[in-house]
This record gives structure tokens, sequence and C-alpha cells, in this order.
């Protein structure tokens, strides 16, 4: 890629921020990567993806003109590499810009993601710089549009679902029907369907499959009581476009159950949701609650429960269940308040039964540390600021937590039929003896030390797949569902 240059407006403004952290327990946090503009700049806040050659992938929402945001690829030890730079000339992106949601590896190792913006024409109905594309880009960066949002199909998407059926699915924050955004579907070709219109302006979420096979999302307004619109929803639609609302926050006196929900949701191997607003609760700062599938929410914490917020303020999502079984998050203010009065965020750990633990402070004031976290399969913990660390820039930085988990496997694909070929994700591959699939051995192939080809066996029923290796068995961090 070119490399990139020149400063935007927000780096500048950033000068003096700081994504450092402070240690206040025996895990180990390392900043990898500080971006300076020319390797891009606000990194994604959702999470980053794992490639099927073990390396992290992930995009930039800028950068320095006239490149509107990045993609890169970044070695689990923090080498970063800029792979695709998006241009940008005359307010006109014809490959899209702001690739704000991150990646999803999908078959064959190809990524694919959206961009918020987009100008391939003079005509921009969104606004000047056009409604959004969804692409899909290789992994040594060559990149295709699938789609160019056109207001009545959408605009301002977020980010993307890979589902069973091959397809991926996603929602718009603008246009359709309603003008309050779409819930759509895309093919690996980029056939693309509308196949739900949300109502006003209810700011959806990104969505994720569930094991039921139904899609499950939030609205960070609409419902009841906030003003004017409401103060969110949870929402499940189906594949054929049929939605049903699940729960409106709010509900409850003084917004206790939370407020204005922040990022996706997270399906816990236990079944049930978990997620984040980012007000409301005991304190109005916030909240972590689990929902049952039918709709059942119960608050687990209520953020600035302890004396000057030490727990944080204003979670940003999603939440992240790591192979210990507790998730992980980050709070956008809070925390110590050394760094300002405000604190400037926090990294979390919260129980399932909802014991939260500050695991650390970020350091200076930071007004965008929250995020969401990525387990890689070597264990560890990767996330991103979206500002803080290069003080000439103040761009953002990526940082990995080590929380003393041990390496595991991942699918490339979940979940599957008989005889249907699936991914395994890992590293160590190399000399692998034996394949296991809840206790069922499983045909494979090594592909590489970081991948393996396996079949569902006839006979298997879900469950988590074990991997032996030279150096030990490694075990899937979720089961692998089979389809009947």
């Amino acid at each position: 890629m070119t490399k990139l240059h020149g400063c935007r407006k927000v780096c500048a403004a950033l000068l003096f921020c700081a994504a450092a952290a402070i240690a206040v327990s025996a895990q180990t946090f390392t900043t990898l990567v500080e971006f300076d503009g020319n390797n891009g700049a606000s990194p994604d806040l959702m999470t980053l993806s794992q490639g099927i050659d073990g390396n992290l992938y992930g995009t930039t929402s800028t950068s320095y003109p006239p490149y509107y945001g990045t993609i890169f690829r970044m070695t689990p030890a923090g080498s970063l590499t800029p792979l695709y730079g998006f241009l940008c000339n005359l307010s006109k992106c014809p490959q899209g810009g702001d690739a704000a949601s991150g990646l999803v590896l999908g078959k064959g190792g190809l990524f694919y993601g959206i961009t918020r913006v987009s100008g391939p024409s003079e005509s921009n109905p969104c606004n000047e710089l056009g409604c959004g594309t969804i692409f899909k880009v290789s992994a040594n960066g060559h990149l295709t549009t699938l789609h160019n949002f056109d207001v009545s199909d959408g605009g301002d998407p977020n980010g993307l679902a890979q589902a069973a059926d091959g397809n991926l699915y996603g929602t718009t924050n603008l246009g359709g029907t309603n003008g309050g955004g779409t819930f759509f579907k895309v093919s690996s070709d980029g056939t693309f369907t509308t196949l739900y219109n949300f109502g006003g302006s209810t700011l959806p979420s990104g969505v994720i499959q569930a094991t039921d096979q139904d899609f499950y999302g939030t609205t960070a307004v609409g419902g009841i009581h906030c003003d004017p619109g409401g103060c969110g929803t949870i929402f499940k639609i189906k594949a054929s476009g049929i939605g049903t609302l699940l729960y409106k926050f709010c509900s409850q006196p003084n917004c206790t159950d939370g407020a204005n929900p922040s990022g996706s949701l997270t399906q816990a191997v236990d079944g049930n949701f978990y997620g984040l607003t980012y007000q409301g609760g005991a304190n109005n700062y916030g909240t972590v609650f689990k929902m049952t599938p039918t709709g059942t929410l119960v608050t687990l914490h209520s953020f600035c429960s302890e004396p000057g917020c030490a727990d944080g303020e204003y979670p940003l999502g999603p939440l992240l269940q790591a192979t210990d079984g507790n998730f992980y998050g980050m709070t956008n203010l809070g925390g110590d308040t050394t760094c300002s009065s405000y604190g400037c965020g926090t990294v979390f750990q919260i129980t399932p039964s909802g014991a939260l633990t500050t695991l650390y402070n970020f350091e200076f004031w930071d007004s965008a540390s929250g995020g969401g976290l990525f387990q890689a399969t070597n264990g560890l913990l990767y996330g991103a600021t979206y500002s803080g660390g290069n003080l000439n820039c103040g761009c953002g930085t990526i940082f990995s937590l080590d929380m003393g988990l041990r390496p595991f496997v991942a699918f490339l694909r979940n979940p599957a039929k008989g005889g249907q070929e699936f991914g395994i994700l890992g590293q160590g591959f190399t000399g692998t003896t034996a394949v296991s699939l809840n206790g069922i051995p499983v045909s494979f192939t090594v592909t590489s030390d970081t991948l393996l080809t396996a079949t569902v066996p006839a006979g298997a029923t879900t469950g988590y797949v074990t991997v032996t290796t030279p150096s030990g068995t490694l075990t899937s961090n979720v089961p692998f569902r089979v389809l009947p």
C-alpha cells in the first residue's frame, strides 16, 4: 500500500492523549502498536479477527489524507503491516471510507467488512460522502466492493455476521422504507437482499446469529420513557425478516435496568445473552446485563458503584467471553482519577454471576478508550483504543492482555452438517495426530501450522473439538454445533 501522508483533524485534536495502562493486578498489559496516521488512525473498537495464517486483521476508521481509513495485518507479537488504504479525493471515496466495524473471516481465508461512507457518484443521498459499502478483501490486501448502499436499502452500515447458510447479515443505521435503518443479507458474490426495515431512528447494533439460528441485536434508542425516542431495545429477527421485540430498556423505575445499549450482544456458552448499556443502571453510568432467549433481563452490575467510579463509567461493547468462562470489556471513562477528574477508562472482568474486577486503568484522558476485546487462539486478549498512544498524533493503540489463559482452537465455520467441511484455527498443528468432535474421531488434513481442514463425521453430536499436537492437546473455546 502506498504510504499514507498528511494529517486529519482527529489526530491533531488528540495530541495529549495516551493509552498506556497501570496494572492493578498480576496480569500483563502490553501496548503493541501506536498508530501514527501513516499506518492508520482511530482503530476499530469492535474486535480484531484471526486469519487462517495465525495473524490478526483489523481496520482503522481514519488515517492521514488522501486516505480515509485502512485495513491492516498484525502478528500476535504486534508487528503491523497496512494492507489497504481507502482513497478519498474531492469528497469522493469510490471504494468507501471509515471502515469502522472490523472484519469477518469467511471461506477461503477472505475477510468481509463495511465502510460507513462511500462516494461512487455525484449523488450521495445519505451525506456528502455517501451511504457506505460492503467489501471483501484478501489477506494480501486485494479489495472488491460487493455492494454500495443508496439509502433506499440502507446507509451507515454496522458490522457483519456470517451465518450458517454461508451468507452475511447486518444492519444499517439509516435508510430503508422507514428511514430508521435496515436488516439485510448479502452473499459472498454480492447478491444483496433487504429483509427488514426498522421504524423511526433506532440506531440498531450489529447482529449475531444465535444457536437457534435466529439473529439478535440491540437498538440504542427506541422503546419507552427516555426522551424523546426511547432508551433502546433488544430484538430478534429471523432470516426470513420477521422481527420480534424482546425487551425495552428503562422498563424499571429510574432506568435501573439500563438505558441505551452499547454494541452487539454476546451469546454465552450457557445459552443466555450478555451485553452492556452505556447509561442507566443504579447510578446512570451504564450496566452489564444478562437476558434469557425469551427476553427475561437481569442487571448484573451498575457502573460507578465504587467510590470515585473506580469500577468505570459508560461501557462500550461488546463483551467477550474468554476461555475461563468470564466476560471481559472496557469502559470509556472512570477508573483511576489521577489522569483526569473523569478517569480515563478501564479494562474489566465480570463473572456470569456479576462479580466485577477492574484489571487495568488507562492513563491520561482518553475520550474513547472503550470497545470490544478479542481472544486469539494463543490465549491472549487483544483490544484497541480509539485515541492516545503516539504523542504527535494521539491516533490510538492496539494492546494485549495476558491473563494466563491457555491456547485453544477456534473454528472457521460453525455450525455445519454431517459430511460438511469446516476449518480449525490455532497454532502448532504441524504433526497433529488426532482430531475429535465430542469424542468422535474426525477426518482431517493439516493445511498449515495454523489451519486444519476437517469433516463433520457421521453420527457426531454437538460438543467440543480437541486437537492432539506434538506439544499437547488443544480444546475449542466453544462447542462445535452439528446441524441436523
